[in-house]
């Protein structure tokens, strides 16, 4: 199976996300081919997409480029709707892509909204990290409505890309609580700071450095990792096929239930 990835490598999350993948699937033996890394970006507009276009090099992989913003900025210009622009500048990213054979692609911190004809030219994996009836938007704006809804649980899941933004069918999922152990303090803590100000005064004052923010983003990253890398691994194993932008099961029934497997490799490493 050839794979194709997309990123946006604007942090050094996108580079860690990649660099494990590829190391796990290495070290197990696992027999994926990442046919081409392709960002929206090109060297030059930021030093976190250089580090990424780096790390794409030393990892032996095929990088395909084709800058987003000054492609958007132009056509912003002549009054081309956001929408236009969108169906415009995927077409040429499929150009660039078809002729590379990619049976799956998977979005890994790619930053736009693919168009409704890439969704169905490709079947095409994102890392959502919410449950499927969780928030949607990014991770941010995730963990803030969990804060604001008070949640007991939440996780991620790897879906389908679909013209609904981060609704598509979902293929696996990992679940989590976040109360219980030291997340009750958190939790207390943040019932007192909403006695004095409210959310928006808190997200403002202190952003992602608020301290249950914090442990429940901790939380999430480390279990993306391993539910992204085995979910990629169904597919290496032929057990998930791909075919004219959907996905369908072989022996298994979907979405995967992998919370157990991500809890048994963490216990592992602790």
């Amino acid at each position: 199976m050839r794979l194709g990835w997309l990123s946006s490598g604007r942090d050094p999350a996108a580079r860690a996300l990649l660099t494990d993948i590829v190391t796990r699937a290495r070290a197990d033996g696992l027999p994926l081919t990442i046919g081409a890394v392709f960002c929206d970006r090109e060297r030059g507009e930021s030093e976190q997409s250089d580090a990424f276009l780096d790390l794409v090099a030393t990892l032996g992989l095929r990088a395909v480029t084709l800058p987003s913003a000054p492609s958007w900025h132009a056509a912003a210009a002549r009054g081309v709707a956001r929408e236009a622009w969108r169906e415009t500048y995927h077409d040429d990213v499929m150009r660039l892509l078809d002729p590379l054979r990619l049976d799956v692609l998977v979005l890994a911190g790619y930053m736009l909204v693919v168009s409704p004809a890439m969704c169905y030219r490709y079947a095409m994996l994102n890392l959502h990290p919410a449950l499927p009836e969780g928030p949607t938007g990014t991770w941010q704006q995730v963990i803030w409505s969990l804060l604001a809804s008070r949640a007991r649980e939440t996780g991620a899941m790897i879906h389908l890309v679909t013209p609904e933004l981060d609704r598509g069918p979902v293929l696996a999922v990992d679940r989590f609580p976040i109360v219980g152990g030291h997340f009750d303090a958190l939790w207390n803590a943040f019932a007192d700071k909403l006695a004095n100000r409210d959310l928006a005064a808190i997200a403002q004052e202190e952003g992602e450095s608020e301290p249950l923010f914090t442990a429940i983003r901790q939380r999430g990253e480390e279990r993306e990792i391993p539910l992204l890398y085995r979910t990629v691994a169904q597919f290496v194993l032929g057990k998930l096929h791909a075919a004219e932008g959907r996905v369908v099961g072989d022996s298994v029934t979907l979405p995967l239930d992998l919370t157990s497997e991500v809890n048994a490799e963490l216990a592992a490493r602790a």
